[in-house]
């Protein structure tokens, strides 16, 4: 689910920025800032990259999700779905800084539009997800300066969104529950 839904971002932000600014080409790209051996990816270069930079697991529980009804009326017993909120690194890679600032404002700006992305909004959205709902970060000077710095990397404009509620359902079964076919009232005195 993941990867799912930060393609699909990647894609619709890709679409929006070629549609805004008539372009043939792709100009975002879903990937890391530095290798492993710290050099830039060479793919990177004049795009708005997407890097998935934080996972954070949500804690609210929806009340009773471990039991699924089955149509012959008996009930599956699952492991209980996670939620997570992904964050994620939006940052224009471009050699001239101006492009940089407009492609850093286009993608803001797809942002603001588009908080939420679900089915209503998005024909393409993929199965598994019901919708993403985007909210901008608010971080200081020390904080960016500071993810930059864990990352390895040389400052580039950029803002972090946070991606909320991508589940997670393994479908694991646990065991079956028989449905309840008869029942009696027996008083006695």
């Amino acid at each position: 689910m993941i990867s799912k839904a930060l393609r699909f971002t990647n894609d619709v932000l890709d679409q929006f920025l070629r549609n805004r600014f008539g372009l043939d080409e792709s100009r975002v790209l879903l990937n890391n800032l530095i290798e492993g051996d710290g050099s830039i990816p060479t793919a990177n270069q004049n795009k708005v990259v997407i890097s998935l930079i934080n996972i954070e697991k949500d804690t609210n529980k929806p009340f009773n999700t471990r039991n699924q009804r089955l149509p012959n009326g008996n009930f599956t017993d699952i492991s209980p779905e996670e939620r997570f909120n992904l964050y994620i690194l939006v940052s224009a890679n471009f050699d001239d800084y101006n492009e940089s600032l407009k492609f850093l404002n286009a993608a803001i700006t797809f942002f603001q539009v588009n908080t939420c992305l679900s089915s209503a909004t998005s024909s393409n959205l993929p199965q598994g997800i019901t919708k993403l709902e985007f909210e901008i970060e608010k971080m200081t000077y020390h904080q960016m300066h500071s993810l930059w710095t864990a990352m390895g990397a040389k400052y580039q404009p950029s803002v972090v969104y946070k991606m909320w509620l991508i589940t997670i359902q393994g479908d694991q079964l646990i065991g079956m529950v028989p449905a309840v076919s008869q029942t009696s009232n027996t008083v006695t005195s």
